[in-house]
């Protein structure tokens, strides 16, 4: 079908997506892109990511390619700990410390304006995740491998109510071959190693039962799903399946996903690159993308009273921009909204 020179999929929008008792917001399509008014927050930042809303407002990022953690609140700024590398994904965890996932850095390149990694850092040291007073600026490394395999790329983290956490490793990439990323489950001191290989995993959630997990696959733009037995229990693959999980949907054309949030509706919010915005999944599939200014969006959290004020970073330009959401975000385990 086709609608204002836009090719778009034949469905029906309510149909099957009422049938799982998730709300299709009025309008969305699968395919066209739907404007969004936003604000701009902050600005000036070194690759932004791993925000997290406080309740005076302000925002915890990550500034990647500053090695930091940063808070920020009414276009100003402050380092909170400088942790040198190459911090990305952050959440609170059950003991009010920040966990952070580190790649241990980037090299850096200036394009039009922007910055983007151009390959590993020359003093890099390996992945690591590390927990954060965010009172004094101390951290402490909690893991740096997983059995005998050290960590490559620890890219993003979420805590399940128990007070366990899984994180992505999205693995590096070199002049002529790469690692294989995978997802991990830490708890009680202890990582397991929970679905290996894929190929670049990044965004990381839980459904609201905590008996789903999603995972966003970076370079073939794909959105995953895992059903979990347990903590840290991912159940095994059908028989006869060529590839893990269930495979919700791999993006057209040429479109990356990075970090990602849930909705209370259930959807899957997921920062994009490429096309530059966030793409909103259903459980089934059926998607639509709301375009940012900012090829390489990294990042979207919830906050605000009604938790529908939107945070996205727009990591190579600098920038972390508001805007209101359809519906409300998911509430995270130990989060302080």
């Amino acid at each position: 079908m086709l609608r204002n020179g836009l090719v778009i999929d034949s469905f029906n929008p309510l149909g099957d997506v009422r049938a799982k008792n998730i709300v299709w917001t009025p309008g969305l399509s699968r395919a066209a892109g739907q404007n969004m008014d936003f604000e701009i927050v902050a600005e000036g930042l070194h690759y932004p990511d791993g925000p997290i809303v406080l309740p005076d407002g302000a925002l915890l990022i990550a500034e990647t390619a500053r090695g930091a953690i940063t808070r920020v609140w009414n276009g100003k700024s402050e380092v909170v700990a400088d942790l040198g590398g190459g911090p990305v994904g952050t959440a609170l965890g059950k003991d009010g410390a920040l966990y952070v996932c580190n790649n241990s850095g980037s090299e850096w390149e200036e394009r039009h304006g922007r910055i983007v990694p151009v390959g590993v850092s020359q003093d890099y040291a390996g992945g690591r995740i590390e927990r954060v007073n965010v009172a004094t600026g101390k951290s402490e490394i909690l893991f740096d491998q997983c059995g005998d395999h050290a960590l490559r790329a620890p890219k993003d983290i979420v805590f399940d109510r128990r007070g366990g956490f899984w994180f992505t490793d999205s693995g590096r990439a070199y002049a002529r071959l790469r690692d294989h990323g995978g997802v991990y489950y830490a708890a009680s001191g202890e990582v397991v190693e929970a679905i290996y290989p894929l190929l670049a995993p990044c965004g990381i959630g839980l459904s609201g039962e905590e008996d789903t997990l999603y995972v966003s696959d970076t370079l073939p733009g794909r959105l995953w799903a895992f059903d979990l037995l347990g903590a840290g229990q991912v159940a095994p693959p059908a028989r006869d399946a060529d590839y893990p999980g269930r495979l919700i949907c791999t993006l057209p054309g040429y479109q990356t996903l990075d970090s990602l949030a849930l909705d209370s509706q259930g959807r899957v919010c997921v920062a994009t690159g490429g096309h530059g915005g966030v793409t909103m999944f259903t459980p089934d599939g059926l998607h639509t993308h709301f375009p940012f200014p900012d090829l390489q969006v990294s990042n979207i959290c919830f906050g605000g009273a009604d938790m529908r004020d939107a945070y996205i970073t727009l990591a190579s330009v600098g920038k972390i921009v508001k805007a209101r959401w359809p519906v409300s975000g998911m509430k995270l385990n130990f989060g302080l909204y």
